[in-house]
């Protein structure tokens, strides 16, 4: 079904209000397309962050928030994270980026559930680790940061989730290393190619002319991480 023809179908029922999760994919556009065209039908209309495929996508949220905050926008850290012991860790974001409250997923017997198993949390579980949090992140809204500390903890959520990515991108690559040293030391080739380094660095530093970085760093943090590559294949 649609989304027009879901606004098709809320003309004709009786319905006091939409919730509205953001696409699987990072497109704000797509997710402030949806808002809107079932803003037309009348009815109020909420927006719920659940990220994308278990990864924040803060950057998208932000965007939708900047260009709509009249919309309230609730997190969902149950199928941001994809596992319920995380989701007490992303309830404080509720007051630090002024959202309007949570959607999580609660279930008495989770490995009974029909889906989403792993990300429900207990009744209990609730009570003894969220209730409190929850009530600090209510008060904490309440005599809290003006819009300008808001904008300023949206910015650093989109440089954590770009950390997490940048540090899992050289870990992955690490890993690489570490195999193809073990396959240089099988076929008796040295750790150290010149020319394939060489290669790296010239078409690197081409890129990142292109991309407003400056030659001096690019250059710097690509030997750091070739030394590391080295040291790995030794």
């Amino acid at each position: 079904m649609t989304v027009q023809e879901i606004a098709d179908e809320i003309d004709k029922h009786a319905i006091k209000g939409i919730f509205i999760k953001n696409p699987v994919n990072a497109d704000s556009d797509l997710w402030l397309g949806n808002i809107e065209r079932l803003e037309k039908t009348g009815v109020p209309v909420a927006a719920i962050h659940r990220g994308c495929n278990h990864h924040p996508c803060w950057y998208m949220a932000h965007q939708v928030r900047l260009r709509r905050p009249d919309i309230p926008m609730l997190l969902d850290p149950s199928h941001m994270s994809g596992k319920a012991s995380a989701v007490p860790q992303l309830i404080p974001k509720i007051a630090s980026l002024g959202l309007d409250g949570a959607m999580i997923e609660v279930h008495y017997k989770p490995e009974e559930a029909l889906s989403d198993s792993v990300q429900q949390i207990t009744p209990t579980f609730r009570r003894d680790n969220l209730d409190v949090i929850l009530s600090q992140s209510s008060l904490t809204s309440e005599i809290c940061p003006a819009d300008e500390m808001k904008e300023l903890n949206w910015l650093r959520s989109e440089i954590d989730e770009l950390d997490d990515n940048l540090w899992e991108t050289i870990a992955n690559r690490m890993n690489v290393s570490k195999r193809i040293g073990e396959w240089k030391k099988a076929h008796g080739v040295s750790p150290l190619q010149p020319e394939r380094y060489q290669q790296i660095v010239e078409q690197r530093t081409e890129w990142a002319a292109h991309n407003g970085l400056e030659h001096g760093f690019v250059v710097q943090l690509l030997n750091a991480i070739h030394e590391q590559s080295l040291r790995m294949q030794e």
